[in-house]
């Protein structure tokens, strides 16, 4: 990282940034041009390495027709603040915090970790425990992102 003086290396600081993010910006390329999607999301950090990232979609479509053809996947979870503004154009810029990271997509096949994922999913975007059964789980595609490659980045006001 060019600037290190803005990285973050801490887990709860990179948790937390998770933690207030809604949206992830899921990176992949499917041999020709890169292809980046905005999805709702769950976690889990699985050790003090791993993170675990859980999204659902429909079971066909492009994004899982490149996942399935090539895994490697890039991500970015960001909150913008507010602008920097200065008579100087060149001082001008956003406070921020953010991560990104690099993994793997695997396809969760098995029923009581698609039920786990959907539950990750709603909790985090919603707050709200929700248990979900085989049958709910069944109809939807549940896919995760394993990483242990990724860093939070913040610029943060002074």
């Amino acid at each position: 990282m060019r600037r290190s003086d803005r990285e973050l290396k801490d887990r709860k600081e990179i948790e937390e940034i998770i933690l207030n993010c809604r949206t992830c910006h899921l990176a992949m390329y499917d041999g020709v041009f890169p292809y980046i999607v905005p999805l709702s999301f769950g976690y889990r950090f699985t050790g003090e390495e791993e993170l675990e990232l859980y999204f659902h979609s429909a079971p066909e479509g492009k994004k899982l027709d490149i996942l399935k053809n090539n895994n490697k996947v890039c991500f970015e979870l960001s909150i913008e603040g507010e602008a920097i503004h200065s008579e100087n154009p060149c001082a001008l810029g956003y406070y921020f915090s953010s991560v990104i990271g690099f993994g793997e997509a695997v396809i969760v096949t098995e029923s009581y970790e698609k039920c786990e994922g959907l539950s990750l999913i709603v909790k985090h975007q919603a707050g709200i425990d929700a248990v979900f059964t085989e049958k709910q789980a069944e109809n939807v595609c549940v896919f995760k992102i394993v990483s242990a490659d990724f860093c939070g980045k913040r610029k943060p006001k002074p």
